[in-house]
């Protein structure tokens, strides 16, 4: 007996159709491709940067396994933001290349679009784990010190905070991220588990900018996931933490004929309300 069909679908040349040629092309171009930021982000911190439509970012493990928590925004309406739940039932769980990032209502449309995935073999192991993770969300200290009794300020959620301060937003701006790197899955009793991080030194996911972004990512303070967070076993994993690194890119003028930013969601009813 297969499978039931996912529940969200459209028909050929619908709204969830990608061009995969064309992204294709942008991924192995990369001699055509001009860097146009790069940095480094340490151990249990957050950074924000911003992407210009039609740029290509990359997220890189440069020493190894290691958990990131990303957020995305339109760059000019925060309101407009990576709508995670959303993306589950229009893509995936866990997501790979060619995969988009939708954002939320009233906009409805691409944030950024997945080009390549150096992780992309690991596919669903033995325990049903999967890598680049919209089960999950961002740890943060609420549920640390409900769970623990202690404060950590250096959270996903937290680290979140203070790298969009400086952009004009705040904690209320910071919501459910996709976790790159992070291998997740549903065990038998339907609740979530984390496994060790697969990632390998130089490994990296990279998308493309559909409009203007601004973009934050966590250093996860679980670092690799190797070691648990929460329990009777649980310990400080600052042992397995290591760095991440992101590069911005501007690809040739070529390679964008024929792409256009996507629009809005087209619906402009009146939620059925009456004046």
């Amino acid at each position: 007996m297969g499978s039931p069909e996912a529940a969200y679908r459209a028909g050929e040349g619908g709204a969830l159709d990608v061009d995969t040629d064309f992204y294709d092309r942008l991924a192995a171009s990369t001699d055509d491709r001009a860097v146009v930021e790069r940095f480094t982000i340490p151990i249990r911190s957050g950074r924000a940067w911003r992407v210009p439509a039609g740029h290509l970012f990359r997220i890189i493990a440069p020493e190894g396994p290691q958990v990131g928590d990303l957020n995305l925004w339109n760059g000019h309406n925060p309101r407009e933001r990576l709508w995670a739940s959303r993306t589950r039932q229009l893509q995936s769980a866990h997501v790979s290349t060619h995969d988009r990032l939708w954002s939320t209502l009233p906009y409805l449309r691409p944030l950024a679009t997945i080009t390549a995935d150096s992780l992309a073999w690991y596919g669903t192991d033995a325990e049903g784990g999967r890598v680049h993770d919209l089960l999950g969300t961002r740890c943060d200290p609420y549920v640390n010190r409900m769970l623990t009794g202690a404060d950590f300020d250096l959270h996903c959620h937290s680290n979140l905070t203070r790298a969009v301060l400086p952009y004009g937003l705040t904690e209320f701006d910071v919501h459910d991220v996709l976790n790159v790197f992070q291998c997740t899955g549903l065990n038998d009793e339907d609740r979530y588990f984390m496994k060790t991080s697969p990632a390998r030194p130089g490994d990296f996911l990279e998308f493309f900018a559909e409009q203007d972004l601004l973009c934050a990512l966590s250093t996860c303070p679980g670092g690799d996931l190797s070691v648990p967070l929460w329990g009777p076993d649980a310990r400080d994993p600052i042992e397995v933490c290591r760095p991440l690194a992101v590069e911005v890119y501007r690809p040739a003028p070529k390679l964008l004929e024929g792409w256009s930013m996507p629009p809005t969601a087209a619906y402009r009813g009146s939620h059925g309300l009456r004046t």
